[in-house]
């Protein structure tokens, strides 16, 4: 890696979900002690071997490629052994970080990711840094996007990573989505997955953002708002269609989630 290259920004004043401050990149040889930052931050280790240590996360043993998140006000240490790495790191801040953090997308607790796709991580940071270089509202926007992105991706990674030897996650989401128009005995559902039902209600919770009930609900609705856009059907048609029998209790339910009823929504967005 060249000699070490940092950016700082200040936030445009537009800013406010999610923007990026800093990016850069360096061959680390000394540790950093006792920090602690205004703002979170990521840095990804490409190459070589250190440690991270937080109050929260406890000491972890840091082995490239990996990354790993720093949330502000709080007091880390983290840094190489003798042989040096090479880092690359990114600073952020705005109100989409909240959602990442209730989202579990990332974890005080939990800071490390390994990481297999390494390519993926290193070219959304490459094309962050050049954003950032940049300094124009576009800039800042795509910088935003890469940061959301590198999110993504390792999440991502983690997500695979502790479903290692368990049932996927995913493909239990993906089969509950499949059933969800159908009358569905969820604790039976979770048995037949070989797991309590508290069990999948954390994994859905932990994936989704939601407990079984509400992601059946969820898709039951969506499918709702597919058939009034696209179809004539009958109000009562589509209740029954997502599996309920009441076509009143559909249109309450409709109303609570999307502040209108069925047939405003059908006026709203028909053959959109």
């Amino acid at each position: 890696m060249r000699a070490a290259e940092g950016i700082y920004r200040s936030p445009l004043d537009a800013a406010g979900g999610l923007t990026v401050t800093g990016s850069g990149r360096q061959h680390a040889c000394h540790a950093v002690k006792g920090r602690k930052l205004p703002s979170f931050a990521v840095v990804l280790v490409e190459r070589g071997q250190g440690f991270l240590e937080t109050a929260a996360g406890g000491r972890r043993h840091i082995e490239g490629p990996a990354l790993f998140w720093l949330f502000p006000n709080r007091r880390h240490c983290y840094g190489p052994d003798e042989g040096g790495w090479d880092e690359r790191w990114a600073l952020f801040d705005g109100s989409f970080t909240r959602d990442f953090v209730r989202l579990r997308l990332i974890a005080e607790r939990q800071p490390v990711v390994a990481l297999r796709h390494v390519e993926e991580v290193v070219q959304l940071f490459a094309s962050l840094h050049v954003d950032l270089i940049n300094d124009t509202p576009l800039g800042q926007a795509s910088a935003a996007s890469a940061l959301h992105n590198i999110v993504i991706s390792a999440a991502r990674e983690a997500s695979a990573a502790a479903s290692g030897g368990r049932v996927d996650a995913g493909h239990i989401i993906e089969m509950l989505r499949g059933r969800a128009l159908q009358p569905l005995d969820l604790a039976a559902f979770a048995v037949e997955h070989g797991m309590s039902p508290a069990t999948l209600r954390r994994k859905f919770v932990a994936e989704t953002g939601l407990p079984p009930k509400a992601f059946q609900l969820r898709v039951r609705m969506d499918h709702a708002k597919q058939l009034l856009a696209t179809s004539d059907e009958k109000i009562e048609t589509i209740a029954a269609r997502i599996g309920i029998d009441d076509p009143f209790y559909f249109s309450r339910l409709f109303h609570e989630r999307e502040s209108c009823s069925p047939s405003q929504f059908r006026a709203r967005y028909r053959r959109m």
